[in-house]
């Protein structure tokens, strides 16, 4: 029989993916987008979804339906994402703000899955000056679970583009337990060098089309061993379209060589809004490289280094690095390591926020098995709660954000008593 899994905040699917390529069975998913839900169902036929907010589901309900008692679940995959404003002391829980967070320890008490795993932004770690995430790991521990809290690079798990996210897993099985040895190691701030790029991503896709409604056949045999994992079993490509640019928009496009940004154009090809932003604290006499802030618009990417982190933006400003356009659906979900034939539903915005949104389907697959085959789902003799362990950064030095977060996290050891957790 297979793993067992609920997916909550699922979004398109991303995670369930990489669950599923391991092997699990996702008896459960639910998100509030209705996009993204319907994106799920077409992807996952078999997977009862439910397009709701999860302050409004009775997870006994969901175990009965899936004919799993409280206990039994394997594993909890997704997480809540975080509100970043919530009250700060001992009012945290009463904030409405903080009522995502609320339902999803709701769900873990109720469910009580043998193993969870949260994704979130890397501002998760200094979110209200780290309370956020002590108040999360204060109640995961309080119910039992032996957690682990890391910042993982997404490039150092085969993924080609340099995104950064915290992942939270859990377990009450009384497992101490370490994250994965990262597949491919990296060095440098920005991790420009890696095995897995831009091209082994996109190369062998066809030039795009210039209608949506276009399915491209695939017009060059496999690259390597990624790009055959990419590729669909329907032997065409959807969703690899290119619309109609303005003349203005070309010129800016034009004026980018590899690597350089809006900041790197003629001034008179600089969007207003660019140029507003840029300047906006010119006159308060701060230094020009002190500034910040100043955002950077389009960037042409660099073929033979990692992508940029997708986000919701990415068909808006990131441009190929060969042809000149943005970046298709199709590239940044695989970008993403969605394979091909992953269907993703609704206007071109929710796509691309349901792609930007996702944790990447290969990053799921590596942990899924990693916690299968390495820790199993067998209870230990000892089930106490505790922080087993953090990772916060790879640099030597860390912001005074940074260390307070670290100086709460300190009091979470395995050793420390949380006493019942009550919502």
């Amino acid at each position: 029989m297979s793993n067992t899994v609920f997916s909550l905040f699922s979004g398109a699917g991303g995670c369930s993916l990489g669950f599923k390529q391991a092997g699990y069975s996702i008896l459960y998913a639910s998100d509030i987008d209705e996009s993204a839900g319907k994106s799920y169902s077409i992807n996952f036929p078999d997977t009862p979804f439910e397009q709701t907010d999860i302050n409004k589901l009775d997870f006994k309900s969901i175990l009965s339906k899936a004919r799993i008692k409280e206990g039994e679940l394997d594993i909890l995959i997704g997480g809540p994402p975080c509100q970043g404003f919530s009250t700060a002391g001992a009012r945290f829980w009463e904030d409405p703000r903080n009522d995502l967070l609320k339902s999803y320890v709701k769900a873990l008490r109720t469910i009580r899955p043998k193993w969870f795993l949260m994704e979130n932004v890397e501002g998760l770690l200094t979110a209200k000056g780290g309370e956020y995430l002590f108040e999360a790991a204060k109640a995961f521990t309080s119910l039992g679970y032996r957690i682990r809290i890391e910042k993982i690079y997404a490039q150092e798990f085969g993924v080609p583009q340099r995104r950064k996210r915290v992942l939270i897993i859990g377990n009450r099985l009384g497992k101490n337990f370490s994250f994965p040895e990262p597949t491919i190691k990296l060095n440098g701030r920005i991790f420009r060098n890696s095995e897995v790029t831009l091209q082994h991503a996109i190369g062998g896709l066809p030039e795009a089309a210039a209608s949506k409604e276009v399915e491209l056949p695939y017009t060059m045999p496999p690259k390597d061993q990624f790009e055959t994992y990419l590729r669909g079993a329907s032997g065409v490509i959807k969703e690899h379209f290119c619309q109609s640019m303005s003349e203005i928009q070309i010129q800016r496009i034009m004026a980018l060589s590899p690597g350089q940004t809006m900041k790197d154009m003629p001034e008179h090809l600089q969007h207003e809004s660019f140029k507003k932003r840029a300047n906006r604290r010119v006159m308060d006499g701060t230094p020009t490289e002190k500034r910040g802030g100043s955002p950077s618009g389009l960037k042409r990417l660099i073929i033979n280094e990692p992508c940029l982190t997708i986000t919701g933006a990415a068909t808006r400003e990131f441009i190929h690095p060969i042809y000149h356009r943005p970046l298709t659906i199709r590239e940044c979900a695989r970008v993403q390591t969605f394979p091909d034939d992953f269907v993703f539903h609704g206007n071109t915005s929710d796509k691309i926020q349901q792609i930007g949104n996702a944790i990447p389907p290969l990053v799921a697959r590596v942990f899924a098995e990693h916690i299968r085959d390495e820790y199993g789902f067998a209870v230990n003799a000892s089930t106490s709660g505790g922080l087993i362990g953090y990772s916060v950064t790879k640099a030597d030095a860390m912001s005074p954000a940074l260390k307070k977060t670290c100086a709460l996290l300190d009091s979470l050891t395995i050793n420390s008593a949380q006493g019942k957790f009550a919502i």
